[in-house]
């Protein structure tokens, strides 16, 4: 079901989300935190909190969590999502065919994440994917991650492109339907024929998967 808040403009660049938007990393990142947690004698989340929960950056997220403790806490994390991160990554089905018809379609792509930047490239480049990308750039690359616009802004450097309605931000999360706000773009939440969560922010559009997605953009092409 295709949620219509109003007219989309033609859409001059694509940003996306990554995690659970291009790649199913929710195996990796539960992983990693619940080893981080465990380090402290916390109890870990479920998957089904981790999916509810995780959004901010870490650098953003893990102070409020582990206050002080919190760089030591990073360390855990990041030296667990090390050893797992590539093996375990995994494309969403339809994301390979959906890229590809983008750039067929030539409408700059650009990625913008709030994995730690070198991680989001490593697996990019793992993918073979690196090269459908304008830019990618991912937590730590700009001054502020999402949903400050920073990120956004750096992603769509050299592209002499105004940022407005016609730049859309695609992703699965609230926090990405609220970079597109506050930089006054186009906010396409994508839910995997998932129940979309409450959110503050409201996405112009809601769509189930990448087909239902390409038929929106096709319109304008």
């Amino acid at each position: 079901m295709i949620r219509r808040i109003d007219k989309l403009q033609h859409p001059k660049a694509i940003v996306f989300d990554w995690d659970n938007t291009l790649v199913n990393t929710w195996p990796v990142i539960h992983k990693s935190l619940e080893e981080t947690y465990l380090a402290f004698d916390k109890k870990p989340m479920t998957m089904d909190e981790v999916r509810s929960n995780v959004k901010y950056s870490l650098r953003d997220s893990f102070p409020d969590i582990f206050h002080d403790d919190w760089e030591k806490a990073r360390d855990i994390f990041y030296n667990t999502f090390e050893k797992v991160h590539l093996e375990e990554l995994q494309k969403l089905e339809g994301a390979d065919v959906f890229l590809k018809h983008l750039t067929l379609l030539d409408i700059p792509i650009s990625l913008v994440s709030n994995k730690t930047g070198k991680y989001l490239r490593q697996e990019a480049e793992y993918l073979n994917w690196e090269t459908y990308f304008h830019r990618i750039i991912g937590a730590g690359d700009a001054e502020n991650d999402k949903p400050a616009i920073d990120p956004l802004y750096l992603a769509l450097e050299e592209t002499n492109l105004d940022v407005n309605e016609a730049i859309w931000f695609v992703g699965d999360s609230e926090v990405d339907i609220k970079i597109a706000e506050n930089a006054g773009c186009t906010g396409i939440l994508l839910h995997f024929n998932e129940k979309p969560q409450d959110m503050t922010a409201s996405p112009h559009q809601i769509h189930p998967d990448f087909d239902s997605l390409l038929r929106e953009i096709r319109q304008f092409y």
